[in-house]
């Protein structure tokens, strides 16, 4: 320690100490050594001479002109403090910092606790200005005396002050100056302090302090202190804690008890010696404080709050904490940004809503285990709005692969913390579907297919840049062959393979992706969709977050809005600021009506019958990708829509869903209405109860009922084929 480092008061000093009268008369060519003999007789009249100064308004002797020791504005500001991040009901769910901090009042901080920080680091402090000149002279003929640095003597305002010049510096070297043992230092810290001592009164300094110092095992300020080392508020402290807390500050490294027993035997001592010195300032009785030093540490080492992998909703919360540090509108760059979450001391207020979230988890632990290879995810969102209201995955977050964790957001996009995803399969089915309608078909329109598909040419097929993308080479087949006559109801609801690559064909495969880009369809990886001739059979990389988004769209009646996680943020002054959804009308309501309308067969004609509906207006699409490498089930209601996404981390492509046990249960083949269309049931129908059922609009007739010109028998582009007739009312799903 240095008369211009480390806080503390040099305890239990006795003026009659002998050697010390000797010292005295030595200082001046001590300091000369020191200083230089330019500064001596300036330091020797400020810290020797003169009066009490900073809030007192003494008047400096001349001596100290040489020192320019003038009051000088420090400037504050904010301190690091925690973020706080809150479900859709106001309850706490995550806590971001870059340092542990909450900022309490002097009167939330018990009495015993301002007592113990005063006797031990500054027991004059509302007697003296900014500087204590007992305790300055005092350190400087101890340090004389002993031809070195050895004892401190500085003022809780200059302590202070040094926190706030360290918490400031942004550099290494600003740190390293901040703390540098050097008297232009200390004299720098002395005009700041007597700035301090006329701005604010002591309590407010001492306030300040005690939010501002740190106390070691990663507690900045006394409330977090208390928690972190006892488990209780600031305000609860037993004298035995505050005495303990008190003690901690002036080596909050070396006593730190996350140290191991060494440090906790350190800071044990060093709590007797407050102890001892509240006793001897008469503060406590000599009784009060044994009674107090008989007792044990008693650190509890309160895990840290914050972080996402102590939040109940980890992969929400990782959505959130991206969100902002990718979001332009957080911060010009990242590093402002992540300022703004780990140091603002805001109140984030989220769409998460713990009920929907439950309903999710629980479906999926139902058949999915966090053991499993396979990982099970699903996210919820509010149609109409954009709002997420769930995020959930069979298995834990973490780093421990033993344990079978997940260290990435399984749910999300690379954007918010994700990874690649999983291909979608026939989810994209819906796509071609809805350009099928825009360009004019009918719900009745169809064509023949067999049971399997050939381009005719490489110009078959054009990606948005014009390019020839069709491949003649290679045949799409449907994996229980069905084939014969199929419309946009019974192609969709048997999801036939053949049927919708020869109606990608004629919609065009630019205006497919281009309505799925309008939906808000990205790749979970973040690179360009592959816009290949298979597109619409869903060979593009998704995440749950996006899928469930697109289709909530079109149960809204084709407003897409962009996925929101924030509704509401307050800083720490009180200020606050709601955020709306984001909407634009992606697609005529109409076009989704009739989307709507056939997608809801799905549950009774098509893929999901043997699993069946949820007793309210839902419709959906199940998804398989080859060999069943991956399986989706997405689908929605006006009041919520959903995702569920199913597959092996590993990789999808080398570890498929054949021969699996999963959940307990063994699977020849996982398909889209075997694991992932249950869970989406059953979690709507927890999520949905109490919730008053909306109905979808109905077709309009007139604009897509029946068949026009692609009726049965009617032939219409693709291979050529025609004849058929007839609408099965039951179909052989081809891609469940």
């Amino acid at each position: 320690m240095n008369i211009f480092d480390e806080p503390g008061q040099a305890d239990g000093w006795d003026p009659r100490r002998a050697g010390e009268a000797k010292a005295r008369k030595s200082a001046g060519k001590n300091v000369a050594r020191l200083l230089g003999a330019g500064a001596l007789a300036g330091l020797l009249a400020a810290a020797l001479a003169l009066p009490a100064v900073g809030g007192t308004g003494a008047v400096i002797l001349s001596a100290s002109d040489g020192l320019n020791l003038k009051a000088e504005d420090l400037k504050e500001p904010p301190l690091a403090e925690k973020t706080t991040v809150l479900d859709a009901r106001g309850n706490p769910i995550a806590q971001f910092y870059e340092e542990y901090r909450e900022v309490v009042p002097l009167s939330k901080v018990a009495e015993v606790m301002r007592t113990a920080i005063v006797s031990i680091e500054d027991y004059r402090f509302y007697e003296h200005g900014a500087i204590d000149l007992e305790g300055t002279s005092r350190a400087l003929v101890k340090n004389l005396a002993s031809g070195g640095v050895s004892q401190g003597g500085s003022s809780i305002t200059q302590q202070y002050v040094k926190q706030v010049l360290l918490n400031t510096a942004v550099t290494t070297k600003d740190k390293n100056k901040a703390l540098e043992a050097s008297y232009g230092r200390k004299l720098n810290e002395l005009r700041y302090a007597m700035a301090v001592e006329q701005k604010y009164s002591k309590d407010q300094i001492l306030e300040k302090y005690l939010n501002i110092a740190y106390f070691g095992a990663g507690a900045n300020g006394v409330q977090a202190a208390a928690k972190r080392f006892f488990g209780v508020n600031a305000s609860d402290l037993d004298l035995a804690q505050a005495a303990t807390l008190a003690g901690a500050v002036q080596l909050p490294n070396s006593t730190d008890p996350e140290a191991g027993r060494k440090a906790q035997k350190r800071l044990l001592d060093r709590r007797n010696v407050v102890l001892d010195r509240m006793a001897e300032l008469k503060k406590i009785t000599p009784e009060q404080a044994q009674e107090a030093k008989a007792k044990k540490l008693g650190y509890k080492g309160t895990p840290l709050p914050g972080g996402c992998g102590a939040s109940p909703y980890p992969y929400f919360c990782m959505y959130v904490r991206n969100e902002i540090l990718k979001n332009p509108s957080f911060g010009k760059t990242e590093k402002s940004r992540t300022q703004f979450l780990n140091r603002g001391g805001l109140t984030i207020k989220t769409t998460i809503d713990p009920k929907m979230q439950a309903a999710a988890e629980r479906a999926i632990r139902k058949r999915v285990h966090a053991s499993d290879n396979a990982v099970a995810s699903e996210a919820l969102i509010q149609p109409g709005t954009g709002m997420i209201k769930a995020m959930a995955a069979s298995r834990k977050y973490g780093q421990n692969a033993r344990k079978n964790e997940m260290s990435y957001n399984v749910v999300a996009d690379a954007a918010h913390g994700g990874g690649v995803g999983f291909q979608a399969g026939s989810t994209f089915k819906t796509f071609t579907l809805l350009t099928a309608l825009k360009k004019g078909m009918k719900i009745s329109d169809g064509f023949s297919v067999g049971a399997g598909y050939r381009a005719p040419g490489y110009s078959t097929f054009k990606n948005c840049k014009g390019e020839n993308i069709g491949d003649p080479t290679h045949t799409v087949t449907n994996d229980e062959g069905s084939g014969g006559f199929k419309t946009l109801q019974t192609g969709t609801w048997g999801s036939v393979n053949t049927f919708f690559m020869e109606l990608e064909q004629r919609v065009g495969l630019c205006d497919t992706v281009q309505t799925a880009k309008s939906l808000g369809i990205k790749r979970s990886d973040g690179l360009k969709l592959q816009e290949y001739e298979t597109f619409t059979l869903g060979i593009n990389e998704m995440d749950p977050v996006t899928v469930a988004n697109a289709y909530a769209a079109i149960g809204a009646r084709g407003k897409y809005c962009a996925p929101m996680a924030i509704s509401q943020i307050t800083d720490r002054n009180g200020k606050v600021t709601d955020y709306q959804p984001q909407c634009r009308q992606a697609l005529d309501p109409e076009v989704a009506d009739a989307a709507a309308n056939i997608l809801s067969g799905v549950f009774t004609k098509g893929t999901m019958r043997g699993v069946g509906g949820i007793g309210r207006d839902a419709a959906g699409k199940t998804g398989t990708t080859d060999n069943q490498a991956t399986a989706w089930f997405a689908g929605f209601t006006p009041d919520l829509a959903a995702a569920v996404s199913i597959g092996d981390p590993r990789g999808s492509t080398t570890h498929k869903l054949n021969g699996v046990t999963i959940g307990g249960t063994y699977y020849g083949a996982v398909f889209g209405a075997t694991i992932p269309g249950p869970i989406w049931k059953d979690t709507m129908l927890s999520a949905l109860r109490g919730v008053k059922a909306t109905s979808f609009h109905p077709v309009n007739s007139s604009r897509f009922g029946g068949c026009g010109s692609h009726c049965g028998g009617s032939v219409i582009g693709g291979n050529g084929r025609g004849g058929g007739g007839g609408d099965p009312v039951t179909v052989v799903p081809a891609d469940m």
